[in-house]
Protein backbone atom coordinates (compact mmCIF):
# COMPACT_ATOMS: atom_id res chain seq x y z
CA UNK A 1 0.00 0.00 0.00
CA UNK A 2 1.33 3.42 -0.85
CA UNK A 3 1.27 5.69 2.49
CA UNK A 4 0.56 9.24 1.69
CA UNK A 5 1.40 12.89 2.72
CA UNK A 6 -0.30 15.46 1.54
CA UNK A 7 -0.99 15.41 -2.26
CA UNK A 8 -0.55 19.00 -4.10
CA UNK A 9 -2.54 19.87 -7.15
CA UNK A 10 -0.37 19.97 -9.82
CA UNK A 11 -0.43 21.63 -13.59
CA UNK A 12 -0.73 18.72 -16.63
CA UNK A 13 1.99 16.76 -14.66
CA UNK A 14 4.47 14.48 -16.29
CA UNK A 15 5.77 11.55 -14.58
CA UNK A 16 9.27 9.93 -14.95
CA UNK A 17 10.71 6.97 -13.34
CA UNK A 18 13.57 4.72 -13.00
CA UNK A 19 14.78 1.73 -10.61
CA UNK A 20 17.76 0.46 -8.89
CA UNK A 21 18.88 -3.02 -10.21
CA UNK A 22 17.98 -4.64 -13.26
CA UNK A 23 17.38 -1.57 -14.98
CA UNK A 24 19.94 0.57 -13.96
CA UNK A 25 23.71 -0.66 -15.49
CA UNK A 26 25.93 2.13 -14.81
CA UNK A 27 23.44 3.60 -12.30
CA UNK A 28 22.58 5.91 -15.03
CA UNK A 29 18.96 6.49 -14.71
CA UNK A 30 18.20 6.32 -11.32
CA UNK A 31 21.12 9.01 -10.94
CA UNK A 32 19.59 10.82 -13.75
CA UNK A 33 16.22 10.89 -11.96
CA UNK A 34 17.97 12.10 -8.54
CA UNK A 35 19.24 15.09 -10.50
CA UNK A 36 16.33 15.79 -11.77
CA UNK A 37 14.93 15.96 -8.31
CA UNK A 38 17.65 17.75 -6.64
CA UNK A 39 17.62 20.36 -9.39
CA UNK A 40 13.85 21.10 -9.01
CA UNK A 41 13.64 20.72 -5.53
CA UNK A 42 11.53 17.70 -5.48
CA UNK A 43 9.49 17.05 -2.68
CA UNK A 44 8.43 13.45 -1.42
CA UNK A 45 3.94 12.69 -1.69
CA UNK A 46 4.41 9.46 -1.13
CA UNK A 47 6.14 5.77 -0.82
CA UNK A 48 5.00 2.09 -1.26
CA UNK A 49 5.12 0.00 1.87
CA UNK A 50 8.16 -2.04 1.92
CA UNK A 51 6.44 -5.26 3.20
CA UNK A 52 4.24 -5.60 0.26
CA UNK A 53 6.62 -5.67 -2.83
CA UNK A 54 10.49 -6.45 -0.96
CA UNK A 55 12.50 -9.44 -0.35
CA UNK A 56 14.79 -8.07 2.82
CA UNK A 57 17.10 -10.63 2.51
CA UNK A 58 17.51 -9.24 -1.67
CA UNK A 59 17.06 -5.65 -0.75
CA UNK A 60 18.30 -5.56 3.15
CA UNK A 61 17.23 -2.49 5.71
CA UNK A 62 20.09 -0.43 6.09
CA UNK A 63 21.11 1.29 9.59
CA UNK A 64 22.14 4.59 9.29
CA UNK A 65 22.43 7.76 11.72
CA UNK A 66 19.91 10.72 11.74
CA UNK A 67 20.58 13.37 13.78
CA UNK A 68 22.95 11.64 16.64
CA UNK A 69 20.05 8.53 16.32
CA UNK A 70 20.46 5.41 14.39
CA UNK A 71 17.45 4.67 12.35
CA UNK A 72 16.81 1.98 10.14
CA UNK A 73 16.18 2.92 5.98
CA UNK A 74 13.67 0.44 4.41
CA UNK A 75 14.12 -0.51 0.88
CA UNK A 76 11.09 1.33 -0.94
CA UNK A 77 9.96 2.98 -3.89
CA UNK A 78 9.41 7.26 -3.31
CA UNK A 79 7.08 9.97 -5.49
CA UNK A 80 8.08 12.87 -5.61
CA UNK A 81 6.63 16.25 -6.73
CA UNK A 82 8.55 18.83 -8.61
CA UNK A 83 6.09 22.55 -8.95
CA UNK A 84 9.23 24.45 -10.10
CA UNK A 85 10.76 22.74 -13.35
CA UNK A 86 10.97 25.92 -15.53
CA UNK A 87 8.81 24.26 -18.11
CA UNK A 88 5.14 24.15 -19.15
CA UNK A 89 4.09 20.85 -17.16
CA UNK A 90 5.09 19.89 -13.27
CA UNK A 91 6.93 16.53 -12.69
CA UNK A 92 6.29 13.45 -10.71
CA UNK A 93 9.28 11.60 -10.14
CA UNK A 94 9.74 8.09 -9.45
CA UNK A 95 12.82 6.89 -7.48
CA UNK A 96 12.89 4.00 -5.99
CA UNK A 97 14.20 -0.31 -6.29
CA UNK A 98 13.14 -2.88 -8.22
CA UNK A 99 10.12 -4.27 -6.63
CA UNK A 100 11.01 -8.73 -5.73
CA UNK A 101 7.26 -9.75 -6.07
CA UNK A 102 4.00 -8.57 -7.12
CA UNK A 103 4.97 -6.31 -9.66
CA UNK A 104 1.14 -6.10 -11.65
CA UNK A 105 -0.26 -4.93 -7.75
CA UNK A 106 2.89 -2.56 -7.93
CA UNK A 107 2.28 -0.88 -11.07
CA UNK A 108 -1.78 -0.67 -11.05
CA UNK A 109 -1.02 1.61 -7.33
CA UNK A 110 1.87 3.52 -9.16
CA UNK A 111 -0.84 4.03 -12.25
CA UNK A 112 -3.71 4.66 -9.82
CA UNK A 113 -1.56 7.20 -7.72
CA UNK A 114 -0.48 8.51 -11.57
CA UNK A 115 -4.16 9.21 -12.40
CA UNK A 116 -5.13 10.94 -8.82
CA UNK A 117 -2.19 12.99 -10.17
CA UNK A 118 -3.63 13.75 -13.49
CA UNK A 119 -0.16 12.52 -15.30
CA UNK A 120 -0.34 13.11 -18.82
CA UNK A 121 2.44 11.39 -19.78
CA UNK A 122 4.81 8.22 -18.63
CA UNK A 123 8.80 7.92 -19.27
CA UNK A 124 10.71 5.57 -17.89
CA UNK A 125 14.30 5.61 -18.26
CA UNK A 126 16.50 2.68 -18.06
CA UNK A 127 19.89 1.69 -18.57
CA UNK A 128 21.88 -1.44 -20.58
CA UNK A 129 25.05 -2.70 -20.97
CA UNK A 130 26.43 -3.06 -24.27
CA UNK A 131 29.59 -3.18 -26.97
CA UNK A 132 29.73 0.26 -27.30
CA UNK A 133 32.93 2.35 -26.66
CA UNK A 134 33.00 4.74 -23.77
CA UNK A 135 34.88 7.01 -26.02
CA UNK A 136 32.14 7.98 -28.14
CA UNK A 137 28.93 9.45 -27.03
CA UNK A 138 26.70 7.16 -25.19
CA UNK A 139 23.65 5.96 -27.51
CA UNK A 140 20.17 6.47 -25.76
CA UNK A 141 16.99 5.47 -28.18
CA UNK A 142 14.05 6.04 -27.48
CA UNK A 143 10.67 4.04 -27.61
CA UNK A 144 6.95 4.85 -27.78
CA UNK A 145 4.03 2.00 -27.32
CA UNK A 146 1.76 3.84 -29.59
CA UNK A 147 1.23 5.58 -33.27
CA UNK A 148 -0.08 8.61 -31.14
CA UNK A 149 3.18 8.74 -28.54
CA UNK A 150 5.45 8.15 -31.34
CA UNK A 151 4.60 10.81 -33.69
CA UNK A 152 3.87 13.48 -30.84
CA UNK A 153 7.69 12.60 -29.22
CA UNK A 154 9.41 11.13 -32.71
CA UNK A 155 10.20 8.30 -31.35
CA UNK A 156 10.63 4.47 -32.19
CA UNK A 157 8.86 1.38 -32.36
CA UNK A 158 10.25 -1.33 -29.69
CA UNK A 159 11.42 -4.16 -31.47
CA UNK A 160 12.57 -5.72 -28.52
CA UNK A 161 11.05 -9.29 -27.30
CA UNK A 162 12.47 -11.27 -24.42
CA UNK A 163 12.83 -10.83 -20.65
CA UNK A 164 12.12 -7.64 -19.30
CA UNK A 165 11.90 -5.44 -15.77
CA UNK A 166 10.08 -3.41 -13.68
CA UNK A 167 10.15 -0.13 -16.34
CA UNK A 168 8.89 -2.47 -19.28
CA UNK A 169 5.81 -3.87 -17.05
CA UNK A 170 5.05 -0.18 -16.04
CA UNK A 171 5.39 1.37 -19.80
CA UNK A 172 3.28 -1.50 -20.80
CA UNK A 173 0.59 -1.52 -18.20
CA UNK A 174 0.36 2.13 -18.47
CA UNK A 175 -0.35 1.97 -22.00
CA UNK A 176 -2.87 -0.72 -21.43
CA UNK A 177 -4.92 1.94 -19.64
CA UNK A 178 -4.58 4.51 -22.56
CA UNK A 179 -1.89 6.93 -20.59
CA UNK A 180 0.89 8.08 -23.30
CA UNK A 181 3.88 5.93 -22.23
CA UNK A 182 7.38 5.99 -24.13
CA UNK A 183 10.64 4.82 -22.83
CA UNK A 184 14.56 5.95 -22.87
CA UNK A 185 17.50 3.74 -22.61
CA UNK A 186 21.08 4.52 -22.48
CA UNK A 187 23.60 1.39 -23.50
CA UNK A 188 26.83 1.47 -21.28
CA UNK A 189 29.54 0.03 -22.00
CA UNK A 190 30.31 -3.22 -20.35
CA UNK A 191 33.55 -3.14 -20.12
CA UNK A 192 32.81 0.11 -17.60
CA UNK A 193 29.60 -1.15 -16.08
CA UNK A 194 30.46 -1.69 -12.98
CA UNK A 195 30.98 1.31 -11.38
CA UNK A 196 28.82 4.37 -11.81
CA UNK A 197 28.66 6.08 -15.59
CA UNK A 198 28.08 9.86 -14.87
CA UNK A 199 28.53 9.54 -18.72
CA UNK A 200 25.38 7.77 -19.17
CA UNK A 201 23.43 9.84 -16.64
CA UNK A 202 24.24 12.87 -19.07
CA UNK A 203 23.08 11.57 -21.99
CA UNK A 204 20.04 10.52 -20.43
CA UNK A 205 19.31 13.77 -19.05
CA UNK A 206 20.01 15.76 -22.38
CA UNK A 207 17.37 12.99 -24.37
CA UNK A 208 14.87 13.85 -21.58
CA UNK A 209 15.59 17.25 -22.46
CA UNK A 210 14.97 16.64 -25.94
CA UNK A 211 11.79 14.77 -25.61
CA UNK A 212 9.91 16.89 -22.97
CA UNK A 213 10.99 20.48 -24.13
CA UNK A 214 12.68 21.39 -21.49
CA UNK A 215 16.11 22.48 -19.93
CA UNK A 216 17.83 22.12 -16.17
CA UNK A 217 21.34 22.84 -14.83
CA UNK A 218 23.77 19.60 -15.45
CA UNK A 219 25.53 20.75 -12.62
CA UNK A 220 29.12 19.02 -12.32
CA UNK A 221 27.77 16.24 -14.73
CA UNK A 222 30.26 17.59 -17.71
CA UNK A 223 32.94 17.55 -15.24
CA UNK A 224 32.39 14.13 -13.84
CA UNK A 225 31.65 12.74 -17.41
CA UNK A 226 34.76 14.03 -18.68
CA UNK A 227 36.35 12.63 -15.35
CA UNK A 228 35.13 8.76 -15.79
CA UNK A 229 36.52 8.82 -19.59
CA UNK A 230 39.52 9.99 -18.57
CA UNK A 231 39.17 6.88 -15.64
CA UNK A 232 38.28 4.33 -18.21
CA UNK A 233 41.17 5.37 -20.44
CA UNK A 234 44.05 4.90 -17.83
CA UNK A 235 42.40 1.27 -17.23
CA UNK A 236 42.15 0.85 -21.01
CA UNK A 237 45.80 1.76 -21.39
CA UNK A 238 47.23 -0.88 -18.90
CA UNK A 239 45.28 -3.27 -20.94
CA UNK A 240 46.53 -4.60 -24.15
CA UNK A 241 43.52 -6.39 -25.04
CA UNK A 242 41.12 -4.33 -23.73
CA UNK A 243 42.55 -1.14 -25.72
CA UNK A 244 43.00 -3.03 -28.84
CA UNK A 245 39.09 -4.16 -28.46
CA UNK A 246 37.96 -0.40 -27.77
CA UNK A 247 39.48 0.78 -31.06
CA UNK A 248 37.41 -1.91 -32.36
CA UNK A 249 34.39 -0.76 -30.94
CA UNK A 250 35.27 3.10 -32.12
CA UNK A 251 35.89 1.65 -35.75
CA UNK A 252 33.09 -0.40 -35.84
CA UNK A 253 30.91 2.58 -34.94
CA UNK A 254 33.22 5.57 -36.97
CA UNK A 255 32.09 3.16 -39.68
CA UNK A 256 28.79 2.73 -39.27
CA UNK A 257 29.03 7.07 -39.41
CA UNK A 258 26.15 6.56 -36.37
CA UNK A 259 26.98 9.27 -33.47
CA UNK A 260 24.12 7.61 -31.46
CA UNK A 261 23.43 3.95 -31.76
CA UNK A 262 20.49 2.94 -33.95
CA UNK A 263 17.25 1.43 -32.44
CA UNK A 264 17.75 -1.89 -33.64
CA UNK A 265 21.37 -2.03 -32.90
CA UNK A 266 20.19 -1.48 -29.07
CA UNK A 267 17.72 -3.76 -29.32
CA UNK A 268 20.57 -6.48 -30.69
CA UNK A 269 22.65 -5.34 -27.57
CA UNK A 270 19.77 -5.43 -25.02
CA UNK A 271 18.56 -9.08 -26.44
CA UNK A 272 22.46 -10.05 -26.24
CA UNK A 273 22.68 -8.64 -22.24
CA UNK A 274 19.61 -10.40 -21.49
CA UNK A 275 20.63 -13.95 -22.79
CA UNK A 276 24.00 -13.32 -20.91
CA UNK A 277 22.25 -13.12 -17.96
CA UNK A 278 19.80 -15.84 -18.10
CA UNK A 279 23.07 -18.04 -19.08
CA UNK A 280 24.34 -16.76 -15.75
CA UNK A 281 21.24 -17.35 -14.09
CA UNK A 282 21.28 -21.03 -14.98
CA UNK A 283 25.12 -21.56 -13.96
Amino acid sequence: MLEFEELPELHDPILIAAFEGWNDAGEAATAAVRHLAEVWDAEVVAAFDPEDYYDFQVNRPRVVSEDGERVLSWPTTRILVATETGFAHDVVLVQGIEPSMRWRAFCVELLELADQLGVEAILTIGALLAEVPHTRPIPVTATGEDDSVRARYDVEASRYEGPTGIVGVLTHMADQLEIPALSAWAAVPHYAGAAPSPKATLSLLKRVESLLGMRVSHGDLEENAQAWERGVNELAQTDDEVAEYVQSLEEAQDTADLPEASGDAIAREFERYLRGRDDDAGR
